[in-house]
């Protein structure tokens, strides 16, 4: 009697578990699907011709599928090819905007990064008066939008500093830290274990040096982490940029997109070659999230963002 009773009740649990996978599945799904839409239809514009585009914008798949949008990107078609295939016959210097983009990114990843340890360790381990209170603080500036500092910002770099069609003037505002930073780094220095430190203590080593040789050792996974996140948001930024640096000699990859989008014959967008453009200069972030994406989410929950 008791088996009779228990199997329907086994059942119905096994059936409402597959039910709530299903759900489970779909939601994921979805997900997957608004995720990877816009990139195949990023795809799909840059392998296909102006014309047939435009003759054809509903199809899922290229049309008069071709590579030379790439190539004119590049630099590598000739004037009269470009023009045909539907771009103005504008050159656009994109190895001269990568280049700019990758000093912009690789100075601001390493002094962001540098400093923002220092301070989140300082925040963490050292003690001086006002700590606590000068953290909450610091840390209310993360409630802050960006917008609100735009315009002093811009009034200082340009007016009070002249600093403005500089690569100093691009990094300026987040070259030394930010509070998403220094908060993230100080939740994982908090829970180092101080023993570590009181063993290094006793050998002699000071403040910086138990920083330099004992903390960041240990700290590579959270630290690698920030350093990505901050590469991926400094590549991907225009508005400042595009504020600061309208000098080509300084001019980074997105603001370089928007241009080049605006260099269109007759008004008409060239979207097969911005397409073609975006999706070159998409391989640097996508390459970093395919390659280091688990340890970012690792991190990220270690350090208790959810």
């Amino acid at each position: 009697m008791t088996t009779h009773t228990l199997a329907p009740v086994r059942s119905g649990q096994r059936r409402r578990l597959s039910a709530g996978k299903l759900a489970a599945w779909l939601v994921v799904g979805l997900a997957i699907f608004i995720t990877l839409a816009p990139f195949w239809w990023v795809v799909r514009t840059a392998l296909s011709t102006k014309k047939d585009l435009l003759a054809n914008p509903d199809s899922i798949l290229p049309v008069g599928f071709t590579w030379l949008n790439f190539g004119r990107v590049l630099g590598q078609v000739d004037t009269a090819t470009a023009i045909a295939l539907g771009g103005s016959g504008q050159k656009i210097n994109f190895w001269l905007f990568a280049r700019n983009s990758a000093i912009v990114t690789s100075v601001t990843v390493v002094g962001q990064t540098f400093f923002s340890a220092l301070a989140a360790y300082a925040f963490a381990r050292l003690k001086f008066p006002l700590r606590d209170p000068l953290f909450n603080l610091y840390l209310a500036a993360l409630m802050i939008p960006g917008i609100v500092t735009l315009i002093p910002n811009y009034l200082l770099i340009h007016r009070d500093l002249d600093w403005g069609n500089t690569f100093l003037g691009i990094v300026a505002p987040t070259l030394l830290m930010s509070p998403f930073a220094v908060f993230f780094l100080r939740q994982f220095f908090l829970g180092v274990n101080r023993e570590l430190e009181e063993a290094a203590a006793l050998d002699g080593a000071g403040t910086f040096g138990i920083f330099w040789r004992v903390i960041l050792p240990i700290s590579i996974p959270p630290i690698a982490t920030l350093a990505l996140l901050t590469f991926v948001g400094t590549w991907n930024s225009y508005f400042w940029p595009s504020l600061v640096g309208k000098d080509e000699s300084v001019r980074v990859l997105t603001v370089a997109l928007a241009v080049f989008k605006s260099q269109t014959p007759q008004g008409v967008p060239d979207w097969t070659g911005l397409m073609a453009a975006t999706l070159i200069s998409m391989i640097p972030t996508l390459g970093v999230f395919l390659l280091f994406g688990r340890r970012v989410v690792n991190s990220i929950q270690f350090t208790g963002f959810k």
